[in-house]
């Protein structure tokens, strides 16, 4: 056996929390192993990066998700008791649930309520000198998401439940203050989505049969049981969440294509296929989610190191997406990479690796890419404006990544609307 490198911190935590992107990537070049071991909220864990690594990490035999994830991201991201941590028949159970509201007609509607949302709301930008467009994304996927989950909202409560929706990501990962604020908000929206599952049960409240939401409060586990109400509300939210963070990679499109204009008109056009490959190239090379995390199962050996029982382990999303060994000149730009692609579940993994309905590779990619396009539509020949001097460089220091400005946009108008007569961008 060889011995796993070592990171000789005491511990790692302040590190990665600096540079939680490069952290893994840095080390691995370092040492020259894509595999190393550093002691992360003071456990020794396992570090990995590459498609090889990414392989042996989406083996349900060798890994489990069972206590896995750090507390701090149970509490705020994930919540407790949701998909993400169960393994084995219990997670493929689970799991089939939410793949079943992944159709094509299902996800085809929530783009469409996308399009309404981001319509209307760009009719409101067009009165505005000046809009950020990270910030405005988020009430348009909120109200998107709900009526497409079949999740009651008054325009009361958006501005409110839009907040919270938004801290369960975008301060899950800060620190003092903003990562309170993250917990807080997951505790007031378990306890607003508890409340509408028990409406539903009771027959006070009666959703669409196929809405997310009636499945999710109706889905009995592998025992035969009704979830219990604060974990249907987990999983409800697991839905909402991550549907508006997809903000994020929003913001990114916006800023790849003001970068690199010259994809406009083909995407405007959408010239064989160009807006797929667009999509999949921002989530490629753009830091979205840096890493996950399993456990040991049972003792075993990879490549001549020695894997634990019980040890944490850590995968490199982010660095595998830049693997130089996968990937010609990673750190470029190019759609047109995809065309080549070989479509590995394991070197391409913005959102994990995988088959989708056995490993814990999020069933939520398929939202990710249809919506992205939805805002590509807008950002590419659907709208008119102008970008303003700002900073636009990726601020890689916060979880999630965003451009310093948040993407700021001046002069909106809607393409085809009588009083857009610029022209513009």
């Amino acid at each position: 056996m060889h011995r796993i490198p070592r990171d000789n911190s005491f511990d790692s935590t302040l590190a990665l929390l600096r540079e939680p992107y490069d952290f893994v990537s840095e080390r691995r070049r370092r040492f020259g192993s894509d595999v190393f071991q550093a002691r992360l909220l003071l456990r020794k864990t396992i570090c990995m990066t590459g498609p090889e690594a990414a392989k042996l990490f989406y083996d349900p035999r060798r890994f489990i998700r069972h206590g896995a994830m750090p507390e701090p991201i149970r509490k705020t991201l994930l919540g407790q008791g949701g998909v993400q941590g169960l393994d084995d028949q219990e997670h493929r159970h689970r799991k089939e649930m939410f793949v079943s509201l992944m159709t094509p007609e299902s996800i085809g509607r929530l783009g469409d309520l996308v399009a309404d949302h981001w319509r209307a709301q760009a009719h409101r930008w067009a009165s505005m000198g000046r809009v950020v467009l990270y910030p405005e994304l988020h009430p348009i996927l909120t109200r998107a998401v709900c009526t497409w989950g079949g999740v009651p909202l008054a325009e009361t409560e958006v501005a409110r439940r839009t907040r919270e929706l938004v801290a369960l990501f975008d301060a899950a990962g800060g620190v003092g203050a903003r990562h309170l604020w993250s917990r807080l908000a997951r505790r007031r929206a378990e306890r607003w989505i508890e409340g509408i599952v028990e409406q539903v049960r009771a027959g006070q409240l009666s959703p669409p049969k196929q809405s997310p939401l009636h499945v999710i409060a109706t889905h009995r586990d592998v025992n035969g049981a009704l979830l219990p109400a604060r974990m249907a509300a987990v999983e409800v939210l697991n839905l909402l969440r991550p549907t508006v963070a997809v903000s994020v990679f929003m913001t990114f499109a916006a800023h790849a294509l003001h970068l690199h204009s010259e994809c406009r008109q083909r995407l405007a056009q959408d010239e064989d296929g160009s807006a797929d490959l667009f999509v999949q190239e921002v989530r490629r090379f753009y830091p979205f989610f840096p890493a996950v995390m399993a456990r040991v199962r049972e003792d075993f050996d990879w490549n001549g190191y020695r894997f634990p029982r019980g040890r944490s382990v850590m995968l490199d999303l982010y660095g595998t997406n830049h693997d130089p060994r996968t990937w010609d000149r990673p750190e470029a730009f190019r759609p047109e990479r995809f065309r080549q692609w070989d479509k590995s579940p394991f070197n391409f993994i913005p959102q994990g690796g995988g088959e989708h309905r056995v490993t814990h590779r999020c069933p939520g990619e398929w939202i990710t890419i249809e919506l992205m396009k939805v805002a590509l539509s807008f950002l590419a020949g659907g709208m008119a404006y102008d970008v303003p001097e700002q900073d636009l460089r990726i601020d890689r220091t916060r979880l999630p990544a965003l451009p310093r400005s948040r993407f700021i946009m001046c002069n909106v108008r809607l393409r085809g609307d009588p009083d857009d007569e610029r022209g513009g961008r």
